[in-house]
């Protein structure tokens, strides 16, 4: 049996550069992919990162979209994942790791080509067949930067005050409001509920109790329906559990990405001894 003490050592020591798998970031309505900020670094520590910035709401490839009059769907954003995957990363199978919308694009992404999953992690995902409450809009409409970030908070005196300034700024940009909201508008309806049963890598479903924005329960029954499914409720946290509990989200998401036996559920052991994986030859 591996010394634990050996096992932190090479944690903290790693060996010589070696390839190491693709994880690719895919946010939700949050926009940025700088909104992985708690999250990035460490994984960085354990695989190649990508962190495409496929939905920006004052991009010019948004904008082409909407002056041709044509939806920003879930299907446009899949295929901008494809596009940006398939011309500028080339290093299948890929890991991917989404949030919130995201994960409506991870679910149809992984259906649509399995060839090039290794293995899906969703955390608080919409599109899990429920009807989608968004008290973010409230806090858009209303140019409340407050309202709309500490919705997806269950302890919102936590929010990162360079949150709140980001939104605030954005809020005086009517080029950013009008990509945001044809965006709410193109995706709100599009469920993958029965896409699930086609996401045949292994998948971690993640929820959270106090998640006001995607229902608990509805995402707790959608992750049964996956072929290679796990689940996980995090007590005590809001839509955003990437963020509030970022210290056991990013060793889950190791854990489950590089064990050979995945689990939602590894001991603590696991989690804190976490090891850096090469990529399979």
């Amino acid at each position: 049996m591996r010394s634990p003490i050996k096992g932190l050592i090479e944690r903290l020591r790693p060996k010589h550069y070696v390839r190491r798998q693709p994880l690719v970031l895919i946010n939700g309505l949050a926009e940025q992919a700088e909104s992985w900020y708690r999250n990035r670094k460490f994984w960085m520590r354990f695989f190649d990162v990508y962190a495409p910035n496929i939905l920006a709401y004052e991009g010019e490839a948004l904008h082409r979209r909407i002056a041709a009059k044509e939806p920003i769907t879930v299907d446009y954003l899949v295929q901008q994942l494809y596009t940006y995957l398939d011309q500028f990363v080339h290093t299948p199978p890929y890991n991917l790791v989404s949030s919130s919308l995201g994960g409506k694009v991870a679910v149809e992404f992984a259906a649509r080509y399995p060839q090039v999953i290794n293995r899906v992690v969703l955390i608080c995902p919409s599109g899990m067949g429920d009807k989608e409450q968004l008290p973010i809009m409230d806090g858009v409409r209303a140019q409340d930067a407050r309202a709309m970030v500490t919705s997806v908070f269950h302890k919102p005196r936590r929010v990162d005050g360079e949150m709140l300034r980001y939104y605030k700024a954005k809020f005086a940009s009517r080029q950013w409001k009008k990509g945001f909201l044809r965006t709410v508008n193109g995706t709100l309806e599009h469920s993958v509920r029965e896409r699930m049963k086609d996401v045949l890598a292994p998948t971690l479903l993640v929820t959270a109790s106090g998640d006001k924005v995607c229902d608990p329960k509805t995402a707790e029954d959608a992750a049964r329906e996956l072929p290679n499914g796990h689940f996980r409720k995090i007590e005590k946290c809001g839509h955003a559990p990437q963020i509030e509990k970022h210290w056991l989200i990013n060793r889950l998401v190791v854990d489950f990405l590089s064990s050979s036996t995945p689990t939602a559920h590894p001991s603590w052991t696991k989690l804190i001894l976490a090891k850096p994986t090469r990529a399979s030859k």
